[in-house]
C-alpha cells in the first residue's frame, strides 16, 4: 500500500501537469484546495519534490511551483521510491533496498519466488507509468 504522502505527491504532480499556464507557477494553496490535501502536509511534499529536482519553486506574488521535469519523465516507480522507499513487499526481493530476512534461509525459502514475481510485475507497470500517461487516462 502506498502512503498518503506518495498519493498526494502523485495528485499534486498531476494537478501541476494539467494546469500549466504558459510556464507560470501555481501556488501550493491552490493545489491543496483543489485536490483536498492538507496544506501544511502538501508544502512538505512539494519541498521534497523540489529537493529531488522534480519541481521548481519561486517566491513572491508571482511565485509557486511548476514542473522541472516533463510529465513524460516522471515515472511512478521513481516517485514511489523517493516518497516511500522500497517497492518490493519483502526486503529480500528488493532491487534497491535489499536486506536479508533474519528468520529464513533464502536458498530454501518457499515464498521468495512468488514475491519476486510480484515485484517484477509491479515494476513493469510502474516503470511504464508516468505522470503524462496517467494524465492521458483521465
Amino acid at each position: 500500500m502506498i502512503s498518503k504522502k506518495c498519493k498526494y505527491a502523485i495528485k499534486a504532480l498531476l494537478y501541476l501537469s494539467d494546469h500549466e499556464r504558459d510556464g507560470k507557477p501555481i501556488f501550493s494553496s491552490e493545489i491543496a484546495e483543489q485536490e483536498r490535501i492538507p496544506k501544511k502536509f502538501l508544502e512538505t511534499i512539494l519541498r521534497e519534490l523540489r529537493n529531488f529536482q522534480i519541481l521548481q519553486s519561486s517566491r513572491g506574488k508571482t511565485g509557486g511551483y511548476r514542473l522541472l521535469k516533463r510529465p513524460e519523465e516522471i515515472h511512478l516507480s521513481e516517485l514511489m521510491r523517493l516518497m516511500d522507499g522500497p517497492i518490493a513487499l519483502l526486503p529480500c526481493v528488493s532491487l534497491n533496498y535489499y536486506a536479508s530476512c533474519d528468520e529464513c534461509d533464502e536458498a530454501s525459502c518457499s515464498i521468495k519466488g512468488v514475491f519476486e514475481q510480484v515485484r517484477d510485475r509491479t515494476l513493469e507497470i510502474l516503470n511504464s507509468s508516468t505522470i503524462a500517461s496517467m494524465r492521458n487516462k483521465l
